[in-house]
Order: structure tokens, then C-alpha cells, then sequence
């Protein structure tokens, strides 16, 4: 994001709009931190300036990552571009719809455990880079990237390495790396993840998925045992579709 020093006024009603901080007072005008923006246009779309100072200069790669994890209601049409996936254009999400479709996908099967990494949140946003880190404990440990998620195809899955090394300085609002392992090694891949956690300065939270049995979530007694606490929230499903064939 930018800002026309030549239009603004300096009435600074932009200011609280900035979900990261980005945007500061200059002596009589505001300006925008561009190692602190993110790209997620809140200060344009909320239409605050009375001036329209406020714009969306063309972003071109590496910045426009900023913008295809920032403000998913852009899409991700250039970001599919620049990184040779164009079945990735269209609408945005920063994850894919994990449990709550699981009837319809069968994306999570008995004896498998689904983890997702949420990083960065309003007012401390993420960088590449300790995304990376997280996905290479993850890669380490032998789980299965998410495909559908777009965070997927910025890495080698193998590794956990971003496939695009300019990109590790880029900050975004949040970025999710989602992945499934088996039953069995999910405990010594949450210790894993708690270990790099220690590494990162960032808002960070993990999702932690398994299909119900009879009316109980057969993980739950392993995180019990390994001192785990989990909120058990809402995004159960209930048989209403068809697991495909």
C-alpha cells in the first residue's frame, strides 16, 4: 500500500485502520512502513480517507506474496502466476476447508492425524521464514503436505524448504501450513513442532484433526497421556455427505 504525500491531508484517520501498524505519522502526513505492510489493502477497503491518498500500487514479485496471504479477497491470480501453478487462480483462503468437508473428500482416515500450523495473526503478521522452519520439522518428521493448500506449493515437500528463498523476508497477515501423518508418529511430530514453536516470534497455533469413532476421538487419550491440551471446538462432522469412491 502507499500513500500520496501530495493528497494527504494529515488527519491520520487511517491509522487505527492498519491491522499490522504499518501506517505512521510523518511530521504533517501519514506514511506506510513498507517493510511493515503487508499488502492486505484494510486501509483502502475500509474507504477511511476522505482524500483517497490511500492506493494499491501494482505489486510484482516477491511483494505480491504479501498480498495473496494478506488479503485473500484479491485471489490469487498473480501469485499463481508467479509461481507456475495458474490451477491456483481464482478466489483466496489461506487453508483448505480440513475437517469440515471430510465426508465429501475423505481427506482424513482412520488412524491418520491432520495438523495445521497457524502463524500470525492483526497486529504481529508472520514472516517466510519462520514459516519455513516449521514446515522443515515437518518434512523431517515424514507427514503429508496438504495440496490444496497454497502454502504447499512455495515448498519442496521432501524438505520443507521454500522453493523461492526471496520470499523468506516477506511478512504476510497469516499463513497456515497443513499436512496429515499417521496415528502413530503424531505425538513425536507435536513435540517437534512445540520445539521450533521456541523459535519463532509470532502469534502460533496448531490445529489438531481426527476422525471421530463411535462417538469418540481416538486421539484424544494419546494427548492426554503426553500432557497435550486441546480445545475441542466445533468443526465435527456429522455424516451429511458421501465419502467419494
Amino acid at each position: 500500500m502507499r500513500i500520496d504525500s501530495e493528497k494527504c491531508v494529515g488527519c491520520f484517520r487511517c491509522i487505527p485502520y492498519c491491522p499490522v501498524g504499518a501506517i505512521k505519522r510523518s511530521g504533517d502526513i501519514a506514511t506506510i512502513d513498507q517493510d511493515e505492510c503487508v499488502e492486505c489493502g484494510t486501509c483502502l477497503r475500509a474507504e477511511v480517507c476522505k482524500v483517497n491518498a490511500i492506493y494499491w500500487p501494482e505489486l510484482t514479485w516477491p511483494r505480491l506474496v504479501r498480498q495473496a496471504f494478506s488479503a485473500v479477497v484479491v485471489g490469487y491470480d498473480a501469485f499463481a502466476k508467479a509461481v507456475g501453478h495458474p490451477e491456483r487462480s481464482g478466489g483466496g483462503g489461506r487453508g483448505t476447508e480440513e475437517m469440515k468437508t471430510n465426508d465429501v473428500t475423505g481427506r482424513f482416515k482412520d488412524g491418520e492425524v491432520g495438523i495445521a500450523v497457524e502463524m500470525g495473526r492483526p497486529q504481529v503478521g508472520t514472516y517466510f521464514r519462520d514459516l519455513e522452519k516449521v514446515a522443515k520439522v515437518i518434512a523431517k518428521m515424514g507427514a503429508e503436505f496438504e495440496t490444496e493448500n497454497p502454502v504447499t506449493v512455495l515448498l519442496d515437500t521432501k524438505t520443507g524448504e521454500l522453493k523461492f528463498p526471496e520470499i523468506r523476508d516477506e511478512k504476510v497477515l497469516s499463513a497456515i501450513i497443513e499436512c496429515k501423518i499417521k496415528q502413530e508418529k503424531a505425538i513425536a511430530l507435536l513435540k517437534e513442532i512445540g520445539n521450533v514453536s521456541k523459535e519463532i516470534d509470532t502469534v502460533f497455533s496448531v490445529d489438531i484433526i481426527n476422525k471421530c469413532k463411535n462417538g469418540i476421538i481416538p486421539f484424544k487419550a494419546e494427548l492426554d497421556e503426553a500432557g497435550i491440551k486441546v480445545r475441542i471446538n466445533g468443526k465435527t462432522c456429522i455424516g451429511l455427505g458421501r465419502v467419494p469412491k
